[in-house]
């Protein structure tokens, strides 16, 4: 089966996310005031914008969760500290990290058969003075919110409490945000990295097993534009009214291109990038005007392509 898909080099999102009162990445709190995270971008004529924005950090953090939970579905391998989420992961795995291997690249080797999770998602392996890091196969930017095309209100609200004996119980008030507009989103996957040993050069897995990693990844990405995690979603969960933009897919050595939907012609400029970048029809640019267009997208790439295979020797 594995012998008819398409080797996929790496795969890039370039989209604007639409989202109504959402209060998905917040600074703190100040007195009974939660602030809401902004950044400063500056457009194309050099002007200077305060805008709201979701850390590439959240983004991150919801693909991963995403690819746990499928890849505990799927039975597919977890370190003992994945297994529970736990933040520490693979050093929470206290048998893995009493028996390292001698070297940096035995190491990682035995990093890749041991988690599938932290083949994707990266990880930094510290003991002593030892410190071996896995990059991950994910790169998310800032979600960042269009000028003049995001507002954040802030909302009163209540907490209420039952009285007591007729005595007088306090009813704390506080100020809490909400955020809605149109925000621009870049990833990008390096997809041939998966069960790749960056140390040895050699692939750490088997081919079956990464091409299972490979669909359970893709699917997570797709998972993390449908349902973004964050803070507040037990009462102010996200409306998603729209996500539009290109997905690109590299089928050879080569870069899928990526331009900040900041700019409002970035479509035509990615297609234009990749008609410069490639003369052998090794990069495929996708447009699509909703979520449901995106989906398909992605479920199509997922059914039809395997991870490229950067050398023939090797795992």
């Amino acid at each position: 089966m594995s012998d008819n898909l398409k080797p996929i080099y790496s795969l890039s999102i370039c989209g604007r996310l639409t989202l109504e009162l959402h209060s998905l990445n917040n600074e703190g709190g100040e007195g009974n005031q939660i602030m809401t995270r902004t950044v400063a971008v500056v457009d194309t004529a050099g002007n200077v914008h305060k805008v709201n924005a979701i850390s590439g950090d959240m983004f991150k953090h919801i693909q991963a969760e995403h690819f746990y939970l499928l890849a505990r579905e799927n039975n597919m391998p977890l370190c003992e500290g994945c297994k529970t989420f736990n933040p520490e992961r693979i050093l929470a795995d206290k048998n893995f990290m009493k028996a390292l291997p001698d070297t940096d690249a035995d190491t990682i080797s035995k990093l890749l058969e041991v988690c599938s999770l932290e083949d994707v998602a990266g990880t930094l392996i510290a003991r002593g003075a030892r410190s071996i890091p896995r990059k991950s196969v994910a790169e998310f930017s800032w979600v960042v919110g269009l000028p003049d095309k995001v507002r954040t209100e802030s909302y009163f609200h209540v907490r209420y409490a039952r009285e007591r004996g007729g005595e007088d119980v306090s009813q704390p008030i506080f100020h809490r945000p909400a955020s809605s507009g149109i925000y621009a989103s870049v990833a990008n996957f390096e997809l041939a990295r998966i069960g790749f040993n960056d140390i040895s050069q050699t692939y750490a897995i088997a081919e079956d097993e990464r091409l299972r990693r490979h669909r359970t990844f893709l699917r997570s990405v797709l998972h993390t534009y449908v349902e973004p995690a964050g803070a507040m979603r037990n009462t102010q969960n996200p409306h998603i009214l729209n996500f539009e933009g290109v997905v690109t897919a590299s089928y050879g050595v080569l870069p899928a291109p990526t331009i900040s939907p900041l700019a409002d012609d970035y479509k035509e400029q990615v297609e234009a990038v990749a008609r410069a970048l490639d003369g052998n029809g090794k990069l495929a640019v996708h447009r699509f005007a909703n979520t449901a267009e995106f989906a398909a997208i992605m479920q199509q790439i997922v059914q039809e392509t395997k991870p490229y295979r950067l050398f023939a020797q090797g795992g």
